[in-house]
């Protein structure tokens, strides 16, 4: 004689905050970027509470302008994959030279289209709000771009008040082999060019390089703070939802609240 299936229905349970009880923060990518979503993992590992979300857009591999335009058309869906019916803290584009070739504002548009409750950031945006936040008026500037993209980042930045006067580059288009450039080859250049005196932080611009893993090392050996595209907007996405944790292992910035 056997037992009889049991199949019970109904059972109790209890509902909680889930993982979002802090924050929930969303991420567009490119579909070309090998790096932003491993690096944004790093750093919101350790915040219990924190819900982090991605969604992937479509884009040419090649960094041009005229692949950078192309992206308007493709945010606002893209953002729009990002859990639909439920509300977020914060929506993040994960692209810097397009957020400069766009334009900030454009870019918030889009993403509120999609997700008009939440706040909205770009590299561009928090690369700003971390040299304020850092007291950085002289920033070294390392890309991988070619160089009309790189002259158009400098003079953005320093239209908004940060002098640009030492810049570097790898000079790469393909997005794919951005992704593979050594974390040893971004902290030698990082390291090269805060060595000029000129200079009192690094943005280290493209969120297909890695920088997050080296940025404290970084700042042991040249006294002078650093950050990136993702590096940036990690911290500044963690701030607009209000989450104002001291995280020293990622380096100065992540001891600093926004400005």
């Amino acid at each position: 004689m056997t037992d009889a299936a049991v199949s019970l229905t109904r059972l109790p349970f209890a509902a909680d905050a889930g993982l979002a009880a802090r924050a929930r923060i969303g991420l567009v990518v490119l579909a070309s970027d090998l790096t932003i979503e491993h690096e944004w993992r790093l750093v919101f590992a350790g915040l219990d509470g924190v819900a982090l979300h991605h969604a992937r857009l479509f884009n040419d591999s090649q960094i041009t302008p005229e692949t950078l335009r192309a992206m308007d058309s493709l945010i606002e869906p893209a953002a729009r994959l990002l859990l639909p019916g439920h509300a977020f803290d914060v929506v993040a584009y994960g692209c810097t030279s397009a957020s400069m070739v766009l334009g900030e504002e454009r870019v918030f548009e889009l993403l509120r289209q999609a997700k008009p409750e939440a706040k909205a950031t770009t590299p561009v945006t928090a690369a700003r709000a971390a040299m304020q936040a850092l007291g950085a008026r002289q920033m070294a500037l390392l890309t991988p771009y070619r160089d009309d993209i790189n002259l158009g980042m400098r003079a953005w930045f320093e239209a908004r008040g940060i002098a640009v006067p030492v810049m570097g580059s790898f000079n790469e288009e393909d997005d794919g082999i951005v992704g593979r450039i050594s974390t040893a080859s971004i902290r030698d250049a990082a390291c090269r060019l805060a060595a000029y005196p000129a200079v009192d932080a690094v943005f280290v611009s493209c969120t297909s390089l890695r920088l997050a893993e080296v940025a404290a090392e970084i700042e042991g050996l040249t006294g002078k703070p650093v950050t990136s595209s993702n590096h940036a907007m990690a911290w500044h996405a963690l701030r607009l939802a209000g989450i104002d944790d001291a995280m020293p292992r990622w380096g100065r910035l992540f001891t600093c609240v926004a400005p």
